[in-house]
């Protein structure tokens, strides 16, 4: 009767105002539309039968029956239109149910709160099925709160569909715990679940890591007898897998006797997530013998299993598979593909699937990015990133770390500032990882203030956090403040293995015996000790802490060392002056299967240099090259020149330099300098000034090292005039320091220090030694005051060198027979030399001594280095 009608109606105008146009092309277009006559009262025709002429009067069971049609065909806009008309009128609860579920079905929230509006003013109960359509149509539309209202209003009403429901919206937000909060209320009012609550409810205890509740819910599955429903139990070994249950897993798929390919894929996907890729694989190939069908996620998995392993064989073989089954243009195929070719060390199979995509993502471009940095191709990683922007994909999180990684060991301060600010710019929060990911970028690219920044603003900072900025003052020569952190952070974090590590270092470069042995106890208390990362870290402590033998004694408690290990002690041996020691030990490494790298050369040869064994030396370098194919890079040329120079071969080393195919750097040449110094080669050392000046104008320890040379053979006048250089250059020498342990506590000591409360004590103490010594023969070297004065005042500057008066005061302050340990920033004169062989005979103590170059061994009145430093 309704479209009879309508189709004699030609005047459009008063639907049109009616009506609102929201959502529009979400509807299904009716073949007719409902209209109303244009009254002067604005009245429509369908409001009240009352109000018309008894020909007019519309048929209300007819008008139903074809809103019920209406509801049938999905015509929400004109089944909407014409409840709105007849919204006083008495209509069956089914109808504003259809309506509703059409809402539900269009996401259409406005259109339901209307219909929701209309039930509420015609006094309806929201109960029973209307109740739950309200709830269905509210979630449906994403108005979860309004939802929950409704839901919470008919509890007592409410079915297992809804609260699963409601459960799944909530994990959904990523609100497990309100979803649980539900499962809890809903066992308490006795709602018996089914096989979609406990997956659903599985997937949220899993993802909190509540492993205990888990075993709790998998015993209520099985009393339920919902032990034999698949997905039930698929949920179960993901939740298990998920909350670190592995066993309990691997268990429950072996009581499984009717296994679908979910099932599998959840026993490789679980395996491999908690790092058992190997065994993934094993599981893949069961599956294939037992031709169960794969499909996408089984090729995911197996991939990603694949690269974790370096499987590089298998995954082309999972390449083919994927091809033959029509896989090509699915994205998270094409990224695992990336991935596992990248992690396979393959970079131009990745390139190749990356050009092949045919959609690309952020996720594919930060793979890219990731592979180029984990092959050390920086530059090309931080090129990829700006290619990213420019084609119009939004980095992510991940992305952002990937290149902040590459800034972090390209050194690239300013691209790695760009990301930052990016991150700003747009609002990005910053998430943990990222905020690690830029303390260790700044770290590593010497910026500690701006490390220190981000570090101050993460709200809370996890083990990562504590052990980058710590790590990062110890490698840019922070010590003091990579211990002070330490401190700071036991009041918050508990440290572990790798703050170990980085801690470690900060006691090495202040020679801080006594912290270091503390942190020995601190890694047997806790059983670090097995670490083999640690155990390096600790031989190299102990050896840049002055205590050889504690270095020797870990090295040789260590059974199975690895190159690291074997390096440390070489480097430790040629660092205190045992040239034939570390070349036994660089033997023994080559008999145990070590082969040695680039680092274990530049070791090898410092031992050399620093020992005066100049045919080994040339040997090994010979050696490096034939032997192991290695080309020398710009370390290994700074050694042989050093090594040349100290022996005398001050015209060689000035051939071999002219012969080296790369450029030289400031350090060659420097190494030459020093040689011209220790052979009083002042015109050589000229020439080979001019080449340092122009390579490093602003060092200002190569004028002071040249100022020294002109010093010693008395040319005073070009000491001067080198001087005033420096002060036209506005440069600054680094005042000589030396600072010694004493209970924990250090004391530093400058050149003619008189602030310490013990400097007549001190001072007194060395004029008393200086008597003795002059009594015994001995004449103080007074070229090395390095002033132009008379040999008086020359006399008292060098009584007042720092490590003498550090010396001293050890000898003062540590008990008897106690060794007497003194860091130098600078390099040790030959007087402070010869005043701390008289000091250890005379006072019978053992002095250990580490310039800026090597250690000093001095004992009853001898150095280990045999005066060759």
């Amino acid at each position: 009767m309704l479209l009879t009608m309508a189709k004699s109606i030609t005047n459009f105008s008063t639907y049109s105002n009616c009506y609102c146009h929201s959502n529009e092309a979400n509807y299904t277009k009716p073949r007719n539309c409902f209209f109303f006559f244009r009254q002067s009262s604005r009245k429509c025709l369908l409001s009240s039968n009352l109000d018309v002429p008894r020909s007019t009067r519309v048929d209300v069971s007819a008008m139903l029956d074809e809103m019920s049609q209406i509801c049938e065909v999905g015509d929400l806009r004109n089944a909407v239109e014409l409840l709105r008309m007849s919204q006083k009128l008495e209509l069956h609860l089914n109808t504003y149910s259809s309506i509703l579920q059409l809402c539900a079905e269009h996401k259409c929230l406005q259109e339901g709160k209307m219909v929701h509006s209309i039930i509420s003013s015609n006094g309806i109960p929201i109960e029973g099925v209307l109740g739950a359509k309200l709830v269905f149509m509210y979630v449906s539309c994403g108005a979860l709160r309004e939802g929950r209202q409704i839901f919470d209003h008919i509890l007592s009403d409410n079915k297992v569909f809804l609260w699963n429901l409601m459960m799944s919206e909530y994990a959904k937000i990523g609100d497990y715990r309100e979803s649980i909060c539900l499962f809890k209320k809903m066992q308490k009012l006795g709602v018996t679940g089914n096989s979609y609550t406990f997956s659903c409810i599985l997937k949220c205890f899993a993802t909190l890591g509540r492993l205990g509740e888990c075993k709790r819910i998998h015993g209520h599955i099985y009393k339920l007898g919902f032990g034999s429903y698949n997905s039930v139990v698929n949920s179960l070994i993901a939740a298990y897998f998920k909350s670190g249950g592995v066993d309990s897993a691997h268990k429950l798929f072996d009581e499984l006797v009717d296994r679908d390919v979910v099932s599998w894929n959840s026993m490789i996907s679980g395996c491999v997530m908690n790092g058992f890729s190997h065994t993934a694989l094993e599981f893949f190939v069961r599956m294939l013998i037992l031709k169960v069908g794969v499909d996408l996620a089984t090729l995911v998995n197996a991939l990603a299993a694949c690269a974790n392993v370096g499987s590089l064989s298998l995954g082309r073989a999972l390449h083919g598979h994927g091809l033959k089954a029509c896989l090509s243009k699915e994205v998270m195929f094409n990224n695992t593909l990336l991935d596992m070719y990248s992690k396979c060390g393959n970079l131009n199979d990745a390139i190749q699937a990356f050009e092949k995509m045919g959609q690309t993502t952020v996720v594919s471009w930060t793979s890219l990015i990731a592979a180029y940095v984990r092959e050390g191709l920086y530059d090309d990683a931080i090129r990829l990133f700006y290619e990213m922007e420019r084609k119009g994909v939004s980095p992510d999180v991940y992305s952002i770390t990937s290149v902040l990684h590459a800034c972090a060991h390209r050194n690239s301060l300013d691209k790695g500032r760009d990301a930052h600010n990016y991150l700003r710019k747009n609002n990005m929060a910053l998430s943990l990882p990222v905020a690690n990911a830029l303390v260790d970028m700044y770290a590593k690219c010497g910026s500690m203030e701006e490390a220190y920044l981000v570090f101050s603003q993460i709200p809370v900072k996890d083990i990562v956090s504590w052990n980058t900025l710590i790590g990062g003052y110890s490698k840019n020569s922070l010590p003091y403040v990579a211990l002070k952190l330490f401190a700071e952070m036991q009041e918050e974090s508990r440290p572990n293995g790798i703050t170990v590590v980085c801690v470690l270092p900060a006691c090495g470069s202040l020679a801080a015996l006594n912290i270091g042995r503390g942190m020995h106890g601190y890694i047997l208390r806790n059983g670090y000790s097995s670490d083999l990362q640690v155990a390096n870290a600790l031989i190299d402590m102990y050896v840049k802490c002055g205590s050889l033998v504690h270095a020797q004694l870990l090295f040789d408690r260590i059974s199975e060392k690895d190159l690291v290990t074997w390096t440390v002690m070489i480097a430790g041996y040629g660092m205190h002056g045992f040239g034939n020691e570390a070349i036994a030990t660089f033997q023994k490494m080559r008999i145990a299967g070590i082969k040695p790298d680039e680092i274990t050369f530049t070791s090898i040869l410092y031992a050399c240099s620093h020992s005066g064994l100049l045919n080994e030396g040339q040997e090994f370098f010979d050696s490096m090259i034939r032997e192991f194919n290695m080309e020398p890079k710009l370390e290994h040329y700074a050694c042989m020149v050093d090594l040349l120079a100290r022996t005398g071969n001050l015209s060689k080393a000035y051939k071999f330099i002219e012969k080296i195919p790369i450029k030289p750097d400031a350090t060659i040449w420097g190494a030459l300098l020093c040689g011209c110094r220790i052979h009083h080669d002042m015109e050589l050392a000229e020439k080979v000034a001019e080449h340092v000046f122009d390579l490093e104008p602003d060092n200002t320890g190569y004028y002071v090292l040249l100022a020294n040379i002109y010093a010693e053979a008395e040319k005073w006048e070009e000491v001067k005039r080198l001087r005033e250089r420096i002060g036209k250059q506005r440069l600054k020498k680094s005042p000589g320091c030396s600072w010694i342990e004493v209970q924990g506590k250090f004391t530093t000591f400058v050149s003619a220090d008189t602030a310490h409360p013990q400097a007549k004590s001190i001072v007194s103490l060395l004029n008393n030694l200086r008597i003795k010594m002059k009594n015994e023969g001995y004449s103080p070297k007074i070229k090395y005051a390095l002033i132009n004065a008379d040999d008086g005042e020359k006399e008292a500057a060098l009584c007042g060198h720092s490590e003498k008066l550090a010396m001293a005061f050890g000898i003062l302050n540590l008990p008897p027979k106690r060794t007497i340990r003194v860091t130098k920033n600078l390099r040790v004169c030959d007087d402070c030399h010869e005043m701390a062989k008289f000091m250890s005979k005379t006072a019978r103590r053992e002095i250990i001594l580490r310039d800026s170059n090597r250690f000093h061994h001095f004992k009853d009145g001898f150095c280990s280095c045999r005066d060759f430093w």
